[in-house]
Order: structure tokens, then C-alpha cells, then sequence
């Protein structure tokens, strides 16, 4: 498309059953009832000039820009404030009302620098359209006098520039700071003429304050005070594409404005049904890494990674490839191929690689990063509701009556669905939170949580255990619910395992380390505080229990009665921006898309008949399987796409052991990461701007991403992984990722009713998508379970076998922090390192003194697996005998440290339980020295092995 603002109505819309008809300018207009005049006059196409007011923000009425003339009524009101009424005859286009608004326009401009013709906001300057469109010619004061002209611009934040010159004093940050992301990091100081905007007491700029660079304050500013480098660098946009970020699973639509072939700034879309029109400092400002110098942007290939790496055009690769896979089939036997999907590709690049393993490796030895974070999800709802999916849509929370996060830390990992919760909060919803750290969300501005358990890592399902015991022993049981929807015989069988004085809150509390009297009460308020939700995450999926935590989630949810409508249900907060997806397109070696066993042989018939192959019944190798074949010898090559498993999966050592003892490994990725180190092929991948597909959200929304620039390095992913399949003799022809959804459809049942052309026309849907549900379903489960009746599940509790002890007596459990993603690849490549440029230890004052550690002090951290160096951070955020950290940053290595043990359902990593040890270092470590000194493309062109 090319280039044209997105419409703003000035403000919000509203619900309303009741409509309300009136007279604007002799049109008249009906709209529902509360809606704003200026609102009333948007809707058809009557452009009130406006300054304070914008449609994602409350009215405010403070520019006196807006006034209109009422018949009946006296003065001159501002359209912003002034609710629609019945038969209210409106006019926006007066002398009177010209004359006022030149008069308000000259006030401002006298103000403000004449740099129009310069300006890097010229002709993209809200200013400067509405003098425009009130006639404002000249300024009868002058320009004299005292003025703010000659204020000093911040320059501190990476991403945005705050030039106080150019500040009209609107409000719009200050309230865009506060409405829409909740931080409240800006603030107004001082009255009239010494009003300014200022970045909170904690700082002096930007960069030191509080603001979490969501740009929600960049976007709200009608002038050039507060604007993106990029534009003053590059220069204004001339045409712009709607897309989808690559980041969390909240999947923020955004505009990706463009200047030829370079982006100048991602616009969150005020129509993206996910995020509403905000956005976080990744998906907001963190893209410089697709044209990051670090690239490899030509394949590679080597026939011993003791070898440099030597480019090569694509045929030469592909051909290379398919050789090496060919040889290895023939001489070990097709077992011991396999394939890795990416959760951060698109849906139809993962079916091609699943599809790939299947039809042209002939095994089902296929797996994803998907499994090592939210497979239990997968698992324990499918078991107990029928469906491998959360319940609810994100709009859903704004119904929510009490909120309880479970292992969660959605500040840091899903930022823009946090402002939505916080917003909730501070409108009167309630608070629990299970988590061992004292996250953000405990205690913040202007919210706090009812309640915070902070649990001993490793005991969730004795926890939800006990608060089940309370709403069982107490009578707090929703009983005509159950009997309704659920199977009555398993209810009580449960509700009889739940009720023994062995599960009551007491008995756990040296279990779990938390107070029974809060977790009686926390159970009081989720079983009768109204509209219950659930969100979740890792810390609930990543244990060696992680399947029975998501089987007592949803049992807790059903013996109340929440689920099955908006404001409650069960809701895992997904990791990545396709893990979904990556799910639902049979990326796990026992399923097929659509999550039907592989041993199903109807659902395997489909497939056959489609692709024209057989079918391998038997379910494959998940990725410790493939290590474990390899360090024995019998599995031998692998395809890697967009995934770094040496440095996200468990047991580095381990992974690296398996790596080295394969004879071809393909990795297909952006940048030269550290499974790279064992690759014999490199194939060169493409950012989600450089491509067309979709991705699937946490709530089930399938959404497009549109191609925005040309790939740096000549084809999409999906051009990639079809090209392999050609040159193994697989006869693929596919023109364009269209086609590749039309196959999903075809072949899965809940997607059925999608396609691209259905996306473009609708935004967006949430699967299934058929002919049951052909306009999706934002919330499962009305009615009825998809299983039929929901299935309570005896969850024990079973410790892990990671024990603390004389030698390990600290627990470590790990997460992520807001300015980075997952293991960095993307974030450590953009200005996001000045806000985490290393990972750190957060240790409990108490522990620390103990050891006698200071914060900053560099520490030796050390468990049964194997140890690292990084710096520490004395808090308490953490409770005394736990430490934590994040997994960003490759020298720090976390998972050399981390265990092999696993959940016992599916495989998914115990990163979350850890016993460690911590001690006083010197300082990094060798390898770790050597590391910071030589980037990965140093490494590269050096030839430089992993040791």
C-alpha cells in the first residue's frame, strides 16, 4: 500500500446498545449512545481540528482547539468532552469558531519553532496540519519574548529523540505513559508557562527513568518533540505494509513504514485485534537486526566443522545437501535423518519442514523448540478440555474479575498484554500471583496484588493441590457446573484425592515454603470473586511435573466453573510468536497437524493420498532422543531451522556432544549462532519482513505476515526449505505460501475455513475455523467441552528428582527480561543491549552476605551438570535460598548448568528447578573472555572452532 495515516477519530469508541441521532452540519449521524461529538463528526468524515485528542486515549479537552457551536446551548464546548445527545443539532464550521481556533493555533505557534521546511516531522506534523486547517496565516504577537525555544534535546534513548522546544504541552505522552501502558514514567511539572514534560523522578533523561520505551508516547505526540531516530536519519515513510512482530505470542499487528527498501519505523496497527494499537520496545523499535552487518547472507558449506567455512552459490548448496542426506539414508538407514521446526517461523515454513522429514527422510523423527517450552500445555489441555489450545481471546481480560498468573511474567515476556491486565487491575480487578520472584506485577504503579505466593521452585502442583483442597473442603465447588459439563464420577473420585488432610494448606506449607493463611485466602477469592482467569507460562510448563501443573490448572478452572466464557478460562501466555503455530502444523514426531496421532490411520490416509507417499505409524525421535541416538551412532544428520539448540536447550554439554558426533548438520538461520559451531551447511534464513506467511498467537489468532523488503539473502525461508526437498527428488511447486495454507486447510481440520484471502479481507482469525465455527472462535468451550465432558485429573505431587543439598543448596530457576528475546539472537543485535547488555544472578541479600558477595561482584555459579561465571544483583525480588537468572546472552551459557531432567509427559526441559551452588570468581572465564573478544562473524571468517 502506499503511504496514508491510519484514521483517528479523536476519541475512543463506545458500546453502547442504545444509538443516539443528531445533526452535524445538516448531516445527520447516528452512533451509540456516550459517544463524543468529535467522535459523531469522524464517523462521517467531519474533521474537527484537534490537538490533546487522539482515539486511543480518554478525552481530555485541554487544547480548546475542538469547540463547536450547539443550537440551545451556551458558549462555544469542546467537541472532545461533549457526549452526543438526541436531536442535538452541531456545527463545526463557523465564523465565530474559525475565529477562536486561529486565535488558540497563533498561542501555540508563538511558541514554536519555525523550522517547518527543515523539520524531520515536516509534513507528518499534526502542528502543522492543524494551523493549516484552521487558516492560520500569520501571528499577531510576534515571535518574542520569553519562550521554551532554546531547551536542550534528550538524546539518551537508542531508539526516539525529546526535543522540550518543540512541546506544545498536550499531555498526549503523559497520558499515553499512563492509559495505554501503565508505567506512569512521565509526568506534567509545573503550571502555565513552566509546564514541562519530565521523565520521573528517578532520572534526569529518558534512558535512567522508568520508561520502558513502549513508544506509546512517540506515537501519541502530535509534534517533532518526541520522534524515532530512524526518521530523522532516513527520512519520512512513502508507503507503509500492515504485518505481524516476530517476537512474543501476543503477536502485535503493526504498519512497517518504509522508505524504498529500508524500514523507517513499525507503527503499531490500532486495528491489530491482539494488540489494539500498542507495542513493547522490541516489536516497537527492535528490527535493526535483519540488516544487522552479522548476516550471513551466502550458504556455506565445510566437511568437518574443524574446517573453515567456504561460500558457495545456492545450487551448490542444495546439491550438497541433498548428497549428504542422500549418502546417510543409504548407509545408516533412513532413521537416522530428523528435522527441527522453528517457533519463529511462519506456519507454512513450519508444515514444509515437517512435511520434508515425513515425505522425503521417510521417518517421523521431527520435533520443535515448541516441545521444549509448551508441550505440557498441549498435552494437559487436550487430556482434561480436548483441545491443545488456551480458552480465551486477549479482549477476554477485559471481563476478568480476578486474574490468577501462575509462573508468569508478563511485564517482561508479554508486554503489551500486560498494559491490557494492568489497565484491568487498576478498573478494580483482583490479583494472585504464584511465582517465586516478586515480579512486576506484584507491586507496580497504581496496582498491587491481593495476594502473592512465592513458592518454592519445582512445587506447583502441591500448591495448586492445596487450593483445591480449600474450595473442595469448604464448599466452594461451582457443583451444578460440574454435573453439567463435566464427568461426575472422575469429580468425585478428585475431589475425594483433593480433600485428604494430606493436601490441605497447612500440611504443604514445608512443601511449598507458602503461607497457608495467604493460600486459603487466594483460593477464597478465585473460587468466588467472580469472572476467574488463568494466565500461565513457562514457570508452570518447564518442571518435570509441567503436564500434571497444566492438568491441576484446569481442574481448578472447572471445579470453580470458569471456563466456557468471557473473563475466565485457562490461558497459556506462549513464548515465542509461533509456538502455537509451530504446534498446530505437526511439528512433534507422534502428531500430525491438527494434533492427530500418527498412528491414527485415517488422519494418516489424508496425508497420504495428498502427498503421495507412506507413511512411517510409528511416532519419531524428539530432540534428546536424536542426541542420544547420535552420541550412540546410529542418528546422524539433522536440519536446524531458525533454531539455536545449543544455547536454548538443556544440558549444553550434552547437546554439544551430540552435535559434534553427527556427520551433517544443516543449520538455517539468520546468523552464525552457536549450533553453527557444529554445522557442516549453513543455509542463509530471512526475517519475517523479508516474507510472506502467518503466524498464530496465543489466543489462537492466525494472522498475515506480509513482505516488506526483498530478502537480503535472495529467498524466504520457505523458497529454502523447498529447494532441499527438490534436490532430494521431492516434487514440490509451490509459487507462493497461498498455496502452502490451502494444503493446511485441506489436511487440518481446524483450519479449514483459512486462507490468505480470507486474512487479507478479515485481519485475522482464531482457530478452528470451519464449518462448525466458520467465523473462528475466540472463546472454546461453550457450552460443551470439545472432549465432550471435561475430565478431572488425581494430579500428585511428585518431587523432582533435582534435590538441594551440602554441595547445591540454592535452587536456580530462569526467565527473561522486556528488552530481550529468548537467546538474544535477535535483541543483542539492536540499541536493546543498553538496557541488559549481560545476563545476572539475582541472589537474596541474606544469601549473598553469606558468601560474602557485594552486587556487581562476579560469581561462580555451579550445579551437577556444569558451571559458568556472571555478575551478581543483590534483591530481594527473590526469596532467601533461590537465585535466577536470564538466558539472553551466550557467554553466560545458563544452560551449561541446567539438568537433562525433563517432564515426564513429554520431554519438555526442567529449566526451571536447578541446584546450584554460588561462590565469589575472579571473573569470567577463559572461553568466556574469548568469546566477548571475537564476534560470531569474526569467528567465521577466521575459521575458528568450537572447542
Amino acid at each position: 500500500m502506499t503511504y496514508v495515516r491510519q484514521n483517528d477519530f479523536g476519541t475512543p469508541a463506545v458500546s453502547a446498545e442504545e444509538t443516539v441521532t443528531l445533526t452535524i452540519d445538516g448531516r445527520d449521524v447516528t452512533v451509540p449512545q456516550g459517544t463524543t461529538v468529535m467522535r459523531a463528526a469522524a464517523e462521517i468524515g467531519t474533521a474537527i481540528p484537534k490537538l490533546c485528542a487522539t482515539d486511543n486515549l480518554k478525552q481530555f479537552g485541554s487544547c480548546r482547539l475542538c469547540l463547536v457551536e450547539i443550537d440551545g446551548a451556551r458558549g462555544t464546548p469542546a467537541s472532545c468532552t461533549t457526549p452526543v445527545a438526541s436531536g442535538m443539532v452541531v456545527h463545526t464550521e463557523t465564523p465565530r469558531l474559525q475565529k477562536l481556533r486561529r486565535g488558540v493555533m497563533e498561542l501555540y505557534i508563538s511558541d514554536h519553532p519555525l523550522d517547518c521546511l527543515t523539520c524531520s516531522a515536516n509534513n507528518d506534523c499534526e502542528l502543522q496540519d492543524q494551523a493549516a486547517a484552521v487558516g492560520l496565516r500569520d501571528v499577531r504577537y510576534g515571535y518574542e519574548g520569553e519562550n521554551h525555544l532554546g531547551l536542550e534535546t534528550d538524546t539518551s534513548n537508542p531508539y526516539f529523540d525529546f526535543d522540550p522546544s518543540k512541546c506544545i504541552a498536550c499531555s498526549r505522552c503523559v497520558r499515553a505513559c499512563d492509559e495505554v501502558q501503565g508505567t506512569f514514567a512521565l509526568t506534567m511539572d509545573g503550571r502555565g508557562f513552566a509546564s514541562k514534560i519530565s521523565a520521573g523522578l528517578a532520572s534526569d533523561d529518558f534512558l535512567g527513568s522508568e520508561c520502558v520505551s513502549c513508544g506509546a508516547c512517540v506515537q501519541a505526540c502530535p509534534t517533532a518533540t518526541l520522534q524515532e531516530k530512524a526518521v530523522k536519519e532516513i527520512g519520512l515513510p512513502d508507503r507503509s505494509v500492515v504485518t505481524t512482530c516476530a517476537y512474543c505470542g501476543v503477536g502485535c499487528t503493526f504498519r512497517a513504514e518504509m522508505r524504498g527498501e529500508q524500514l523507517v519505523r513499525m507503527v503499531p496497527w490500532k486495528d491489530g485485534k491482539a494488540n489494539r494499537g500498542h507495542s513493547c520496545v522490541k516489536g516497537r523499535f527492535a528490527w535493526g537486526y535483519a540488516q544487522h552487518a552479522d548476516r550471513i547472507l551466502k550458504p556455506m558449506i565445510r566437511a568437518s566443522i574443524a574446517d573453515p567455512w567456504r561460500e558457495v552459490e545456492w545450487d551448490e548448496a542444495f546439491a550438497y545437501a541433498a548428497s549428504e542426506l542422500k549418502r546417510i539414508a543409504a548407509k545408516y538407514g533412513r532413521g537416522a535423518l530428523g528435522g527441527i521446526t522453528s517457533s519463529r517461523c511462519t506456519n507454512e515454513e513450519t508444515f514444509l519442514v515437517q512435511k520434508l522429514v515425513r515425505a522425503g527422510f521417510g521417518n517421523n523423527n521431527v520435533d520443535t523448540c515448541a516441545r521444549v517450552c509448551h508441550s505440557p500445555t498441549g498435552y494437559g489441555l487436550k487430556t482434561t478440555f480436548g483441545t491443545s489450545a488456551g480458552t480465551q481471546d486477549f479482549d477476554s481480560v477485559e471481563q476478568s474479575d480476578v486474574m490468577l498468573v501462575i509462573g508468569a511474567n508478563p511485564t517482561d515476556g508479554h508486554p503489551v498484554f500486560a498494559s491490557r491486565m494492568k489497565r484491568r487491575l487498576r478498573q478494580g480487578a483482583k490479583l494472585i500471583v504464584i511465582d517465586p520472584r516478586r515480579t512486576d506485577l506484584v507491586r507496580s504503579p497504581h496496582i498491587e496484588a491481593q495476594h502473592h505466593l512465592p513458592l518454592k521452585p519445582g512445587t506447583n502442583v502441591a500448591v495448586l493441590t492445596a487450593m483445591a483442597h480449600v474450595i473442595v473442603t469448604e464448599g466452594l465447588a461451582n457443583e451444578a457446573f460440574i454435573r453439567e459439563r463435566c464427568d461426575w464420577d472422575e469429580y468425585q473420585d478428585w475431589a475425594t484425592f483433593v480433600s485428604e488432610a494430606k493436601h490441605s494448606p497447612e500440611t504443604l506449607a514445608a512443601v511449598t515454603g507458602v503461607d497457608p493463611t495467604e493460600l486459603r485466602a487466594a483460593a477464597r477469592l478465585y473460587a468466588t470473586g467472580g469472572n476467574a482467569a488463568i494466565y500461565y507460562g513457562l514457570g508452570v510448563t518447564e518442571h518435570s511435573q509441567g503436564s500434571s501443573t497444566v492438568m491441576a490448572i484446569a481442574n481448578l478452572a472447572m471445579v470453580t466453573g470458569n471456563i466456557g466464557r468471557p473473563g475466565v478460562g485457562v490461558n497459556p501466555l506462549r513464548g515465542q510468536n509461533n509456538v502455537q503455530g509451530a504446534c498446530d502444523m505437526g511439528s512433534f514426531p507422534h502428531e500430525l497437524s491438527g494434533y492427530r496421532h500418527i498412528s491414527d490411520g485415517a488422519a494418516r490416509k489424508l496425508f497420504e493420498d495428498d502427498w503421495g507417499v507412506t507413511l512411517d505409524p510409528e511416532p519419531g525421535l524428539r530432540i534428546p532422543n536424536m542426541l542420544d541416538a547420535a552420541v550412540d551412532g546410529t542418528f546422524k544428520a539433522l536440519y536446524i531451522q531458525g533454531e539455536d539448540i545449543l544455547q536454548s536447550d538443556p544440558d549444553t554439554k550434552h547437546v554439544a556432544a551430540g552435535l559434534a558426533a553427527m556427520e551433517c548438520v544443516i543449520v538455517h538461520d539468520l546468523f552464525l549462532n552457536e549450533t553453527a559451531n557444529y554445522a557442516h551447511i549453513f543455509l542463509p534464513g530471512s526475517t519475517f519482513l523479508e516474507k510472506d506467511g502467518t503466524f498464530t498467537n496465543a489466543e489462537r489468532r492466525i494472522q498475515p505476515v506480509r513482505k516488506v523488503m526483498s530478502p537480503l539473502n535472495g529467498l524466504a525461508d520457505w523458497e529454502v526449505t523447498q529447494r532441499v526437498a527438490q534436490a532430494m527428488d521431492l516434487d514440490w511447486h509451490y509459487t507462493h505460501p497461498s498455496e502452502i495454507m490451502d494444503e493446511i486447510a485441506r489436511l487440518t481440520p481446524s483450519f479449514t475455513g483459512v486462507s490468505f484471502e480470507r486474512l487479507d479481507a478479515e485481519g485475522s482469525l482464531q482457530w478452528p475455523v470451519n464449518e462448525a465455527a466458520p467465523d473462528g472462535t475466540p472463546v472454546m468451550h461453550i457450552g460443551g467441552f470439545v472432549r465432550g465432558r471435561g475430565k478431572f485429573v488425581v494430579t500428585d505431587y511428585v518431587p523432582t528428582d533435582e534435590r538441594t543439598g551440602p554441595r547445591f543448596p540454592l535452587l536456580l530457576t530462569t526467565g527473561r527480561i522486556l528488552s530481550h528475546y529468548n537467546v538474544g539472537a535477535q535483541t543483542r543485535r539492536t540499541a536493546n543491549v543498553a538496557w541488559h547488555p549481560e545476563d545476572l544472578l539475582e541472589i537474596h541479600p541474606t544469601d549473598a552476605e553469606n558468601r560474602g558477595l557485594k552486587d556487581g561482584d562476579w560469581v561462580k555459579l555451579a550445579s551437577r551438570s556444569g558451571e559458568t561465571t556472571l555478575r551478581a544483583l543483590v534483591t530481594d525480588r527473590v526469596a532467601p535460598g533461590v537465585v535466577y537468572t536470564t538466558f539472553h546472552h551466550p557467554m553466560t551459557q545458563a544452560n551449561v548448568v541446567t539438568t537433562d531432567y525433563s517432564d515426564w509427559a513429554t520431554n519438555c526441559p526442567e529449566y526451571k528447578v536447578t541446584a546450584v551452588q554460588v561462590a565469589a570468581s575472579n571473573g569470567p572465564t577463559d572461553w568466556q573472555e574469548d568469546y566477548s573478544r571475537l564476534s560470531e562473524r569474526a569467528r567465521r571468517i577466521e575459521g575458528v572452532a568450537a572447542e
